[in-house]
């Protein structure tokens, strides 16, 4: 028995920043000696995302773009917040307020595609590094959908972009144990709620790119035999050795703070393909006989080293791509949306998933 997945669903805020606005805002926000600097503008040229949706968007980013206080959201710059921004509680305060919305959405429309009753799900998975409430996520979803109070609830906490795939190996554990299991997986982030404005340039790299959304998944433990649905068969992590320092997030006074060093993608490029053909070899495939791939878009050089260590064709990163210059990196979210829109697309099994997160470690996925 393994996990199958009977619905996908997506959600984010109604807001998009294109990355114009996104470089106007950070003429605004960044530290004092950033805003006018020259090198800001190449930052958000290269970042290969053309929009983001954010629940930061709408109003308050209208004020900063007009200089006014309207909305009078903690985001605004004031005499007291210049270049810092607001506090950490300030932030989770409206993680409190926007997530569990943006998760009920996205499990609502899981649900429906897979025409399960909410109440026939035994277990709920929840995924989320960028806020911290409780009750939360988990609960708005059981009260508000409708799940019995006896469903079994999990959470996987601070595990960063890769998030969605350790939630997924603990599903499939849920399904390969009970033949009776339905299993629910929601990823929710609010990376904008982390927005940094300072001076270091890997942070202001990460306030380019990252962006807000939610994406769930329903599926049920199945026999073996062939199926059209997608089944996930096998999961597998490495920790890359020498690397603590280099993909890291924090819990700071004014925010959850990112880094990432230059080093990331050399790292990848270095590691990745010994592993992932050793990993691979457990399933009795080789790289070449993979047939579509699912990359989580930490950014455009991650995206760049991962398809030049496995020998991709542009073809074969191109939905990843797609979805990172539409979304932007939504952290833990950003492979179910990418997975989904495979799904859609008819793409060819075997499929691999690859996740990267602090550690820096790899996470990946084995779909059928």
């Amino acid at each position: 028995m393994s996990l199958v997945i009977h619905g996908w669903g997506t959600a984010h805020p109604p807001d998009a920043v294109t990355a114009a606005e996104g470089l106007a805002l950070a003429r605004v926000l960044a530290g004092p000696d950033v805003r006018t600097s020259a090198w800001l503008g190449p930052i958000y040229a290269n970042s290969g995302v053309q929009q983001r949706f954010q629940v930061i968007g709408g109003d308050a980013k209208r004020d900063v773009l007009a200089g006014t206080t309207f909305s009078g959201s903690p985001f605004l710059p004031t005499l007291d917040n210049d270049g810092v921004g607001p506090t950490t509680g300030q932030r989770m305060r409206l993680y409190e307020q926007h997530a569990p919305h943006l998760a009920v959405r996205a499990v609502a429309e899981a649900l429906r595609e897979a025409r399960f009753s909410a109440d026939s799900v035994t277990h709920l998975v929840t995924v989320s590094c960028t806020g911290f409430s409780a009750p939360g996520v988990d609960y708005a979803i059981i009260s508000q959908l409708g799940l019995q109070a006896t469903v079994a609830r999990t959470h996987v906490g601070f595990m960063g972009c890769h998030g969605a795939l350790n939630g997924l190996r603990v599903a499939n554990a849920f399904a390969s144990a009970d033949p009776q299991a339905r299993v629910i997986v929601c990823a929710v982030e609010l990376c904008s709620l982390h927005y940094y404005y300072g001076n270091a340039a890997d942070k202001l790299i990460a306030n380019a790119i990252f962006a807000d959304g939610a994406a769930a998944v329903v599926g049920q433990a199945e026999p073996s035999p062939a199926s059209l649905r997608w089944r996930l068969v096998a999961s597998g992590s490495c920790v890359i050795p020498d690397s603590h320092g280099d993909m890291s997030w924090t819990i700071g006074d004014h925010g959850f703070e990112m880094t990432l060093s230059r080093r990331v993608p050399a790292l990848i490029a270095k590691h990745l393909r010994p592993w992932l053909d050793s990993w691979l070899s457990h399933s009795g495939l080789s790289l070449g006989e993979v047939r579509s791939w699912c990359l989580h878009p930490g950014g455009p050089k991650i995206l760049s080293a991962v398809e030049e260590t496995l020998g991709l064709s542009p073809e074969q990163v191109a939905t990843s791509r797609e979805v990172f210059a539409a979304y932007g990196n939504m952290s833990s979210p950003t492979v179910l949306f990418i997975l989904q829109q495979l799904q859609a697309l008819g793409a060819p099994r075997p499929c691999v998933a690859l996740g990267f997160g602090p550690g820096l470690v790899v996470e990946a996925a084995l779909f059928l």
